[in-house]
């Protein structure tokens, strides 16, 4: 069974994630006896997390997540890029949720990718 992600336009295109597979859907190091719940935990954090991120045009990854030291390093991208308030969707949006959800992540370490494109929300800078 092939697993679909949802487009901004409402169709869904396939992805080569296997969702039976044991494989991290990021960049796992460190070393913790509850490793596989730490990702899992995470990883569900941010399915509910990127729904709202996307629905601005933008996407939310985590680029690595160190399950000993419980340091997330997250990237958003598309119209965030080119978001006057992509700081403050790191930092008082998605950390403070990350650490209210999971006691264990002691820091997030965000960056957001530069994009021209421009997102669907309020806060998205208009061109004239």
């Amino acid at each position: 069974m092939k697993s679909v992600v949802p487009r901004l336009d409402g169709d869904v295109e396939p992805t080569t994630a296997d969702p039976r597979s044991d494989a991290p859907p990021f960049p796992v190091t460190g070393d913790h006896p509850d490793a596989a719940a730490r990702v899992r935990d995470l990883a569900e954090v941010i399915e509910v997390i990127q729904p709202v991120i996307a629905a601005d045009g933008g996407s939310l990854d985590v680029l690595e997540l160190n399950v000993e030291t419980g340091v997330v390093h997250l990237q958003l991208s598309g119209a965030c890029g080119s978001c006057a308030v992509s700081a403050a969707t790191l930092n008082g949006g998605v950390n403070r949720i990350l650490r209210d959800r999971l006691s264990w992540v002691t820091e997030v370490i965000g960056g957001v990718q530069e994009s021209d494109v421009s997102g669907y929300g309020g806060w998205t800078p208009k061109h004239s």
